[in-house]
């Protein structure tokens, strides 16, 4: 094991999406069965997402299904990936993981991102719009005012029981939303959907601008993205294709069907676009045998110098997807050799 991975901290994100011939709840109850495995695993933290009216995706209350893994677990960090604060009250997040945090004390993250509904129906049944988004700067700082008490834009107001509790916080962003984690002084998690130089660029620009605050005192980064780890690079390749012409096939019809299983997808015929996305959708993705991953991780990670990889891989094969993540804690040193403290670098904290 390289230098480089041992001094990386390894997560989990997992999106909660149905299966051919599998339901919503069971896709809930996958999430919350991958969360235990995680924690025998040795990752250092399960995050869940926030989908509103997706099909092919079951997470729709991150709090709600966060507070179901860490009930189910004992010692892994629980949290989101994110909350998409546009969409909320500020004062309801802050009671949610006030609840979180008193009920599973030092265990909770609160992952947070700026999204909102993707189609106009969805925004208006959540009662907002795309403008919503572009107060997140001043949301985040609403949000977060509740914990310590110093918000302001509504006085006499406090959010209980999150007052006085710390929930570490982390901004999802990509480009200038970099900028909005590096002048709230918070952690960045960021993912490689524009390319890798696209991503390094925001990177630096977020550690340049950095504001140390009473949450963090220095930049703190987190990758995101897909790691497959199998006996072979073909096996690994296959875990993947499920989520890759999902992903086509919303980009064509905008919707997430599904996962079908690998020979499904290798049976289809696919017009000449939907090929075009469905190879796109596999460029830039981590996978291979233990040493091909170890090898793209050393570079991905040393390129970038993250403190933190949050893997999100996606797949039909739940006995696949279970292998590649006890292959990948395997290559990482997870586990009981990692120490009571976890893997990896300390998380800020004030």
């Amino acid at each position: 094991m390289s230098s480089v991975i041992a001094a990386t901290r390894f997560s989990v994100l997992d999106r909660s999406r149905t299966r051919a011939g599998h339901d919503g709840p069971q896709a809930l109850r996958d999430t919350v069965a991958l969360a235990r495995e995680a924690e025998r695993l040795g990752y250092h933290r399960f995050w869940v997402s926030e989908h509103h009216s997706v099909p092919g995706v079951a997470g729709s209350a991150p709090a709600v299904l966060a507070a179901a893994v860490a009930s189910a677990t004992a010692t892994i960090r629980v949290g989101t990936g994110g909350v998409m604060l546009p969409n909320h009250q500020p004062l309801v997040v802050a009671e949610q993981f006030g609840v979180l945090e008193a009920l599973f004390p030092g265990r909770i993250d609160m992952g947070l991102g700026r999204s909102v509904g993707f189609t106009d129906g969805i925004r208006k049944a959540l009662g907002r719009g795309k403008e919503d988004a572009d107060d997140f700067g001043g949301q985040l700082a609403e949000l977060l005012g509740y914990f310590d008490g110093t918000q302001r834009a509504h006085p006499q107001v406090h959010a209980r029981p999150a007052e006085g509790l710390f929930v570490p916080a982390f901004v999802l962003a990509t480009g200038k939303g970099a900028r909005v984690a590096a002048e709230a002084g918070l952690p960045l998690v960021i993912a490689n959907v524009r390319g890798e130089d696209a991503m390094l660029r925001a990177i630096d620009d977020y550690r340049a601008s950095f504001r140390p605050s009473a949450r963090s005192e220095h930049p703190y980064v987190v990758l995101s993205g897909t790691v497959a780890v199998a006996d072979t690079t073909e096996e690994a390749r296959r875990i993947l294709l499920p989520e890759a012409w999902s992903t086509a096939y919303s980009r064509t019809r905008g919707e997430f069907p599904p996962l079908s299983p690998a020979e499904d997808v290798l049976s289809r015929t696919m017009t000449d676009r939907e090929r075009a996305l469905f190879e796109e959708a596999l460029r830039g993705q981590v996978y291979g045998t233990e040493e091909e991953v170890a090898d793209a991780l050393e570079k991905v990670i040393g390129h970038s110098g993250a403190d933190e990889f949050l893997v999100t891989t996606s797949t039909y094969d739940r006995t696949a997807l279970l292998g590649s993540y006890r292959r990948l804690a395997r290559l990482a040193g997870l586990g009981a050799a990692s120490g009571p403290e976890g893997h990896g670098r300390p998380l800020p904290r004030r």
